[in-house]
């Protein structure tokens, strides 16, 4: 009889993408062609590298009790390498399902453990005697030891389907653990693309508010030499404190962010972060769109779950109908009794046999939790059904996304390279005498708007690109 034990070995992923860089895009895009090539971390390699002292406690049960141990103590500029680093080493999901695939690891090791045999032994010291009353006989000491081997030969396929179940749940939990992995690190760069917009968004309006405070300096001062009027300076001040307004719920924004990526990544109680990237296009995609749905059908980890969740069904349905088959196993046992100051040597013995059994009537128990196992596999393939259209359309969704949002980033540099003219154009109108003061604050508005254009655009074109990666997924081969 050949038994054959299968062991499944964790592989993890390396994401990478060649891109090139088309001569008419560089010439739109100057800085693109230094991020040409995703995702590439901006630092060199030994600074990617996170301080340990973003780190939370070690403690997870651990809490502060005093204000002072959740008082901001400084705020930490970090890389989104940086940021992608603290993920994978501090997100709490990931280590949930790094300890559950460690337990399927277990549970792979205990049902292999059904390949060999069990055995065991067990002895008794026993003192006995006629009551205490009596006196007729002398009390006797008595030690009886057994030793048993049992073997199951045969089993009907039980054993090698739990086996072959526990292989498969192994192998959903590899598959969690980088889906896991891959949907930690594209929460974390589109937090921090966040965190870079919440940041973008702060210094536009600074400088919204900075252009408010020029202009009604300017107003005032044709006021006082007598060329403008009261009316004009109402203006200024409504314009300025409309941008203060706004940049105050900008910081409000930017707080929010910084703690909402703080949060995902697991940071120290008392320390803040910002981001020290620049904002900037990360790269380019290589491929069309046929070729991403093809990649993305090809290493999605989610279709691959859905097979293993189904090769576990089938497992199932074998162990149910094993209990209608034959159950054959060896049964050897040795046996010794020595009863003290009896002038007996010690006794023993030993027996060797062959059980079996069969199951003749169960009530159709077995055959009910066959077909149970039948009606999930059913289930896994309609899901995995239901994943692939899914797959398909989020590479559509994305590359949609990616192309519109380039074109709008062309569109918005041009946009804000115009606004800035034109407010020129409008302040020197308005010191000239020829403009006015409504046409210098819609200027204004206008370059505000197309630095805010500008940045989202930008922003949303990398958060489109991080989409696509996760969405195909690049996988070494198992």
């Amino acid at each position: 009889m050949n038994f054959s034990l299968f062991f499944v070995h964790s592989t993890w992923i390396s994401v990478a993408f060649a891109v090139a860089l088309p001569s008419s895009m560089a010439l739109l895009f100057p800085t693109l062609a230094s991020a040409a090539t995703p995702p590439k971390p901006q630092n060199s390699s030994s600074s990617t590298q996170a301080p340990d002292y973003l780190n939370p406690n070690a403690n997870p049960l651990q809490f502060p009790t005093k204000p002072d141990e959740v008082k901001i103590q400084g705020t930490v500029p970090i890389t989104l390498a940086q940021a992608l680093e603290l993920a994978q080493r501090n997100n709490r999901d990931l280590q949930v399902a790094i300890l559950q695939l460690e337990r399927s690891r277990s549970s792979l090791r205990e049902s292999q453990a059904a390949l060999f045999p069990t055995l065991g032994i067990n002895g008794s010291l026993t003192n006995s005697g006629n009551g205490f009353v009596s006196n007729s006989s002398q009390p006797s000491t008595s030690f009886n030891g057994s030793a048993q081997l049992n073997y199951n030969a045969y089993t009907s396929g039980n054993r090698e389907a739990t086996i072959r179940a526990a292989e498969e749940q192994l192998r959903v939990d590899e598959l969690n653990v980088e889906s896991q992995s891959l949907t930690i690190r594209l929460n974390a760069t589109t937090q921090y693309y966040d965190l870079q917009q919440a940041d973008e968004e702060v210094r536009i309006n600074r400088s919204a508010v900075e252009n408010a405070q020029a202009s009604l300096r300017d107003t005032q001062a044709r006021l006082s030499a007598g060329v403008g009027t009261q009316f004009d300076v109402l203006q200024a001040q409504v314009n300025l404190a409309n941008a203060q307004q706004v940049l105050t719920n900008a910081i409000s924004q930017q707080r929010i962010a910084r703690r909402q990526l703080a949060t995902l990544l697991s940071l120290s109680q008392s320390v803040d972060i910002s981001a020290a990237d620049p904002v900037q296009l990360s790269g380019l995609w290589p491929e069309t769109v046929e070729q991403s749905i093809v990649q993305a059908f090809q290493n999605r980890p989610e279709l691959q779950q859905f097979l293993a969740q189904r090769n576990i069904y089938e497992q199932q349905r074998r162990q149910a109908l094993s209990q209608l088959g034959p159950q054959i196993s060896l049964v050897g046992s040795y046996n010794v009794l020595d009863r003290y100051n009896d002038g007996v040597s010690i006794t023993d013995g030993y027996s060797a046999a062959i059980q079996g059994s069969l199951t003749l009537f169960d009530g159709g128990a077995a055959r009910a939790r066959a077909a149970q196992s039948k009606a999930n596999i059913a289930i896994a393939e309609t899901q995995f059904a239901t994943q692939r259209d899914q797959i398909r359309f989020d590479v559509e969704q994305y590359y949609s996304q990616l192309q519109s949002n380039l074109d709008n980033v062309q569109t918005s540099s041009v946009a804000l390279n115009q606004a800035r003219e034109a407010l020129n154009l409008a302040r020197l109108r308005f010191q000239a005498g020829v403009g006015t003061q409504t046409e210098v604050i819609s200027a204004e508005n206008d370059l505000t708007r197309a630095e805010g254009n500008r940045v989202t655009a930008i922003l949303d074109y990398n958060r489109a690109l991080a989409n696509l990666q996760k969405s195909v997924t690049s996988r070494a081969s198992r």
